[in-house]
């Protein structure tokens, strides 16, 4: 499955290939609105060259209004390869995942960015696709006292800086139960709660049942001095009502924290995050890993397919999108990647107030429909001849 040569981005190849007037319409059509680039300071571009990460920073303008003030945020989104090989020792691999996430989010303060957010699983191999238990299970770990949530909890009260970390969660309360969550921390440091991964996979090398099942936590939104943000993990962008549940909590910004292959997802990537971001009068922001892992026995998924070591090509691309339909242009499919993105929340009521999805929803139609369906004689309202 891997060796194929994979090009950089879509970006690129349109940069390449159009100029003028045909450029600047298909980029229209493709990302909505232009975003402003923002100037990345020096000491940022040297942490991301010594590091190997390209750094890109936009701004989503936003009109002024009359009565409120602007409410300025900047995002952070983290995109990355393992360090290691993927059978590596597991400390090895744990502490040069610690030195890239240090880097990665000292750069994004350089860039006065306030919320920032780690790829899915971000501290291990994405091993999922394996079916082994060990050693990968032991990536597992508390989501509020466990060694990632520490480390973290030092970066985020050193830079006034919310942080999210979506980890292998261990739940030594209720009988060692492994869950695929997401953690927050506060910007001063201190643990506000966690998210459980709603939608579980079953397609493809996507065997994550095998180690954990549909979380608990429902559609948490959490109240932070930079805005209501909300974790839809992975699969659960797939799913309209989940992007909806969030929304229906009041989420401004709904990260998406994601581990995708490109023979899987990829002409999906860039439509659903962004519907959703329409769709629900909120900022979205979709991240996905980057490169080839390759684990050490070969695995199959009962498709015919001959039995493989690796995934395929996690293919990065990572971009936020604002609730009026623009975007930003995506990371590389190939790079380890910090996108820095300054928004206004006001965007948020602006859209509703201007497209009306929020008052024509019918919230109240489909609340009387959802409930018959689950009922074991459910009938189709089917209309024949």
């Amino acid at each position: 499955m891997s060796g194929t040569k994979e090009f950089d981005s879509i970006e690129e190849i349109l940069d390449r290939n159009l100029q003028g007037e045909e450029y600047e319409k298909v980029r229209q059509i493709l990302y909505g609105r232009s975003v402003v680039g923002l100037v990345i300071p020096p000491t940022a571009e040297n942490v991301g060259r010594k590091n190997n990460f390209e750094i890109k920073a936009y701004a989503i303008p936003c009109p002024e209004e009359q009565l409120r003030s602007p409410r300025f945020v900047r995002i952070g989104l983290f995109q990355n390869e393992l360090p290691l090989p993927a059978t590596s020792r597991i400390q090895d691999m744990k502490d040069a995942m610690f030195k890239m996430a240090k880097e990665a989010v000292d750069a994004a303060a350089q860039l006065d960015t306030n919320v920032f957010c780690f790829q899915e699983a971000w501290h291990m191999p994405f091993a999922f696709c394996t079916r082994e238990k060990y050693p990968w299970c032991e990536y597992a770990e508390s989501a509020q006292h466990g060694p990632t949530t520490k480390f973290l909890q030092e970066l985020a009260k050193q830079h006034n800086m919310v942080i999210i970390s979506p980890i292998l969660e261990r739940d030594e309360t209720h009988s060692d139960t492994i869950w695929n969550s997401a953690v927050v921390i506060d910007n001063h440091g201190d643990y506000l709660g966690k998210h459980r991964k709603n939608h579980i996979p079953r397609v493809g090398d996507f065997n994550e049942s095998t180690y954990y099942f549909e979380g608990n936590t429902g559609h948490p939104v959490f109240d932070t001095e930079f805005g209501k943000i909300a974790i839809n993990i992975c699969y659960g962008r797939h799913h309209p009502l989940n992007w909806l549940g969030f929304g229906l909590n009041g989420a401004e910004i709904v990260f998406n924290p994601s581990a995708t292959v490109g023979a899987l997802s990829e002409p999906l990537w860039g439509i659903e995050a962004r519907n959703a971001a329409i769709a629900n009068g909120y900022f979205t922001c979709a991240i996905n890993r980057v490169g080839t892992e390759v684990f050490e026995h070969e695995f199959t998924s009962g498709n015919g397919k001959p039995a493989h070591k690796d995934f395929g090509h996690f293919y990065g691309s990572s971009y936020v999108a604002a609730p009026n339909g623009s975007r930003t242009p995506g990371l590389s499919r190939t790079k380890n990647g910090l996108l820095v993105t300054a928004i206004d929340l006001n965007m948020c009521r602006q859209v509703k107030d201007h497209w009306g999805f929020q008052m024509t929803q019918r919230l109240d139609m489909y609340a009387e429909l959802l409930p018959k369906v689950l009922e074991q004689d459910f009938k189709p309202q089917l209309v024949k001849k």
